[in-house]
């Protein structure tokens, strides 16, 4: 069988952490090899959004040997030809960590941010904000703080769930008279798409429209995606594609924030307008609020 371009780089292989500055490791992943199974592509999407990454574990030297430590929050449009691929990041993240950048704190935090800002860019053909968070930077907003959790409606504990692989035909319309729903779950799960290792996230859905999911019907579709192996940011448009076929929303937002793996959290998040995004974690002054996860 021939072997997958992206797994025949990192993914499953066993590797050498660089021990200086590579960027040679950074591996970008065309969205095409998702987005075609919907025939979606860049003329097409029927969402705005952006990918929001935090990497927690940056560190760096000065000129002087002194480790500087942060977080490193990144965030880049849904409409770029490719995502990097995360095992590559996290090599290239770690070619930083004997590295000197700077006479001082704040000269090398610029030049480190910099070198990140242009390297990413140019393998993702995109621009690339880069913000650098020390480690003692306090969080900030919370933007799903009152969402209602799916997994606590009343009839959860006498209810079957059998579907296991995605399952859009588990979708029921609401028989109710709300026009829209801002709803969460912590259950969701997915594999990496070329590992097969266990992905762990959140879900947070905003929808409005004369058509709405049942509640309990939307919690056993995101269920469903509990075997499915694919990249975060897969998820996310997969979620959003299959409410937009179900219930032709006025507005939708979906947004994924996933488990760190390796030191980074990947968070996609697409709506059907810019208004829509959450604020505080789209927002590149301000640590949003960590889920428990995170």
């Amino acid at each position: 069988m021939e072997k997958n371009p992206i797994e025949g780089k990192y993914l499953g292989q066993r590797v050498e952490y660089p021990q200086q500055y590579s960027p040679e490791y950074l591996v970008a992943v065309p969205r095409s090899l998702n987005r075609e199974i919907y025939g979606l592509d860049n003329s097409n999407l029927p969402f705005v959004g952006v990918d929001v990454w935090h990497a927690w574990e940056l560190s760096f030297l000065t000129e002087k040997g002194l480790p500087v430590a942060g977080v490193i929050k990144l965030i880049y449009p849904a409409d770029s030809p490719s995502i990097v691929e995360s095992k590559s990041f996290k090599l290239y993240l770690n070619g930083f960590n004997m590295c000197r950048f700077g006479s001082t704190r704040e000269e090398g935090i610029t030049i480190v941010k910099d070198l990140i800002k242009k390297d990413l860019s140019s393998v993702l053909e995109t621009s690339v904000i880069v913000t650098f968070f020390p480690a003692y930077a306090s969080e900030g907003g919370a933007d799903f703080a009152d969402w209602q959790l799916l997994e606590e409606l009343p009839e959860i504990e006498t209810t079957e769930f059998v579907a296991y692989t995605e399952t859009p035909a588990l979708f029921q319309t609401s028989s109710g008279n709300e026009k829209e729903l801002r709803v969460a779950s912590h259950l969701l799960r997915s594999n990496c798409k070329i590992t097969h290792q266990p992905d762990w996230g959140s879900a947070f859905i905003y929808i409005k429209g004369n058509m709405l999911p049942d509640k309990l019907s939307l919690l056993k579709y995101l269920v469903s995606i509990r075997n499915e192996n694919h990249f975060h940011e897969e998820i996310c448009e997969m979620i959003y594609k299959r409410l937009v076929d179900a219930f032709a929303p006025e507005d939708l937002m979906v947004t994924t924030i996933y488990t760190r793996r390796g030191g980074i959290d990947i968070c996609p998040v697409r709506a059907s307008k810019a208004s829509l995004l959450p604020l505080a974690l789209t927002s590149a002054d301000q640590l949003s609020k960590k889920l428990i996860r995170q």
